[in-house]
């Protein structure tokens, strides 16, 4: 073999021990690297689902009416506006009521009616003629509002302009029977609802066609989800078109002559990523907790007990003895009772989820206003990264 077949070999020989060596390293590397954590999936969700459009949107409605036909479990007399409402009715129509005598209106007992209050929405777009769903409910002292009819009655927008007319039979969700001094009721038979009972009269004045600017409104304020949605409609336009303002308006620009509704259509159905707040809603009047499954908590340790005390008085009557002098006396006797239950503990670790939570806390045999005080006392350790909402 020459000298330069032998140096060849030689440096062959050194350059593939480079390469396995370093094919070794990066085993070892990958070996000892721990495992990389499963990203959380993307939430994808429509931009009509999760924003609405600035100046799109619903109106509240609100009147005052009459309600007829009850069967005297209408107004007693001591509520004077829906007496007050049927004489200005019934000179509307004609009527006169006589005001002295003993048919004067002072001296009406009219139990089959009563005066109610009403209220709807008003969707965006409504043309008169379109029907409304309304509510009816009581404003006096009526009983039970079953079997009555709505007699006419305007719907007044914010403005106060008329924007629907309301009327037809109620329908009632429960009722009320009596007879004597016994009743029995169901559910609120003063309130009640009548479908499609309203029709528009007068449109909320909207037009799209002098719309220059559409901006995205978010139901959630969010920074990262109104950038990725701005990207998805530039996306979809093909130009930088639309920017996010703050964290819950986006901006879109549109052409001179480009149509308004076909630019809403293809924005609403842009899907967009979602990143939802963690969120923990506590109602105290119910007991109720109800936790997102987004909530992470942090290593915690939870000592939970409870002190109960308890004042009970007694009223007795102590009587003197025979034929002695004394008088008869009213004596108060009170006991104080005070229990304290053992404290129960609870260890959350790093990586613990809400299931983990819910599991001990039912194994302590936590109630409801427990949960309630331990999620409050974890917010405030920082040991609950979520949001407390308390309705």
């Amino acid at each position: 073999m020459s000298r330069r077949t032998a140096k060849f070999s030689l440096i062959k020989v050194q350059i593939t021990g480079i390469f396995c060596s370093a094919i070794g390293l990066a085993m070892l590397l990958a070996l000892a690297a721990p495992p990389l954590a499963a990203e959380p999936p993307v939430h994808l969700a429509r931009i009509k689902d999760v924003a609405s459009i600035d100046g799109i949107r619903d109106n509240q409605l609100v009147g005052y009416g009459l309600v007829v036909g009850l069967r005297g479990t209408g107004d007693s007399s001591q509520t004077v506006f829906p007496a007050q409402t049927l004489l200005s009715t019934l000179e509307r129509m004609g009527v006169t009521v006589p005001q002295t005598g003993s048919n004067s209106a002072s001296n009406m007992q009219v139990k089959n009616m009563a005066g109610v209050f009403v209220v709807a929405t008003l969707p965006p777009f409504s043309q008169p003629g379109y029907k409304l769903d309304i509510t009816v409910s009581s404003a006096g002292d009526a009983r039970s509002l079953e079997g009555g009819i709505l007699l006419m009655t305007p719907l007044y927008g914010p403005d106060g302009q008329i924007y629907a007319e309301a009327q037809g039979a109620l329908v009632l969700g429960g009722y009320m029977a009596s007879a004597g001094s016994n009743s029995k009721q169901m559910n609120h038979p003063t309130t009640a609802r009548i479908p499609g009972g309203a029709l528009v009269e007068r449109p909320v004045p909207f037009d799209l066609k002098q719309m220059r600017m559409v901006t995205v409104v978010l139901n959630d304020a969010d920074f990262h989800t109104a950038e990725r949605m701005a990207s998805a409609i530039n996306e979809l336009l093909g130009s930088p078109r639309a920017h996010a303002i703050d964290s819950r308006r986006v901006e879109i620009a549109a052409k001179p002559d480009e149509d308004i509704a076909a630019l809403l259509d293809k924005v609403e159905s842009v899907e967009v990523e979602v990143y939802p707040r963690a969120r923990v809603v506590v109602n105290e009047r119910t007991g109720t907790v109800v936790i997102g499954g987004t909530v992470r908590l942090q290593p915690v340790s939870i000592l939970h007990g409870g002190l109960s005390i308890n004042v009970i008085s007694t009223t007795e009557v102590s009587q003197p003895g025979p034929l002695s002098n004394g008088t008869t006396q009213v004596v108060q006797q009170t006991s104080v009772q005070a229990q304290d239950q053992p404290v129960n503990h609870i260890e959350l670790k790093q990586g613990a989820t809400v299931e983990d939570l819910v599991q001990q806390l039912q194994r302590t045999g936590a109630g409801a206003r427990d949960v309630i005080s331990i999620l409050q006392a974890m917010k405030e350790a920082g040991a609950l990264e979520a949001d407390l909402e308390v309705l």
